[in-house]
């Protein structure tokens, strides 16, 4: 365990200070286990190990199986006992969040003498009921199993045996390109399965209640076809017979005019 020099004087220096290593290694056998949980002390970028440091007041050091504390007594009985629980799977931010509330709680001169167990947090490990399988009984035989064949007596059935060394070679060589160009082969029908179009759903048939709705809208743009061709003859035949019901009257004034000028001429 190296501590830094600055950090290791003030044990000499500091009457209040106190130095503890906490031995970790056989708190959890599995190596990988251990690892994980000893990384949950630090944190992500240090930021757990940063935060026990200001909370407790005390220099955390973690390196190897052994964790290094510097720091007041009370502080040494809080990290010490956050390191234990966090070696058997209690991690560390539920002892982080309590310290939190503690602190908070030494605030208040009223709660001075009172029990603070209503405040603070209680972290239970709860043991997961998992499903039992059925143990599958065994066929009681009298006769052992039978013995699994050893690579010299299949290279014997096989004929292998018997053959020469670069014969041996030879076939291994051949098995090898075989697998090879199996390879090869599904590597190619992969890239060719880019190219390949995919499959278009069928369009869905006409019901009939379709094609009866197209024929009456058919319908009723013919009609309205014929209703605008009809009326524009019409317009046209209006428009022919009203000269011809103003040229009778023309000829009756033309009459009249004659007539008057007759009587002036006979007078």
């Amino acid at each position: 365990m190296q501590v830094h020099l600055t950090q290791a004087r003030r044990i000499v220096e500091d009457d209040e200070c106190a130095c503890d290593i906490i031995k970790i290694g056989g708190l959890c056998r599995n190596k990988e286990r251990f690892i994980k949980r000893r990384d949950r002390l630090l944190g992500p970028n240090g930021s757990t190990l940063k935060a026990i440091e200001l909370l407790t007041g005390c220099y955390v050091m973690v390196q190897g199986n052994t964790v290094a504390v510097m720091g007041p007594h009370k502080g040494l009985k809080q990290v010490r006992k956050l390191v234990e629980d966090c070696m058997r799977n209690f991690h560390p931010v539920y002892h982080i969040k309590e310290l939190m509330i503690r602190r908070e709680l030494e605030k208040d001169p009223a709660l001075a003498t009172e029990s603070w167990d209503r405040f603070l947090p209680s972290f239970k490990k709860k043991n997961m009921q998992r499903k039992k399988s059925k143990a599958t009984r065994r066929v009681y035989t009298p006769f052992p199993p039978e013995q699994t064949p050893r690579k010299v007596d299949l290279q014997l059935e096989s004929g292998e045996y018997f053959l020469a060394q670069e014969q041996k070679n030879a076939r291994k060589l051949q098995q090898r390109d075989e697998q090879q160009q199996e390879g090869v082969q599904k590597s190619h029908a992969k890239r060719q399965a880019r190219f390949n179009a995919p499959k278009e759903s069928a369009a869905a048939p006409v019901g009939p209640k379709a094609a009866s709705e197209s024929s009456v809208a058919e319908l009723t743009a013919s009609l309205k076809a014929k209703a605008k061709g009809t009326k524009r003859p019409a317009s046209g035949d209006a428009a022919a017979a009203a000269p011809a019901e103003v040229a009778p009257k023309k000829k009756k004034k033309q009459k009249q005019q004659e007539d008057q000028l007759s009587k002036v001429l006979a007078r």
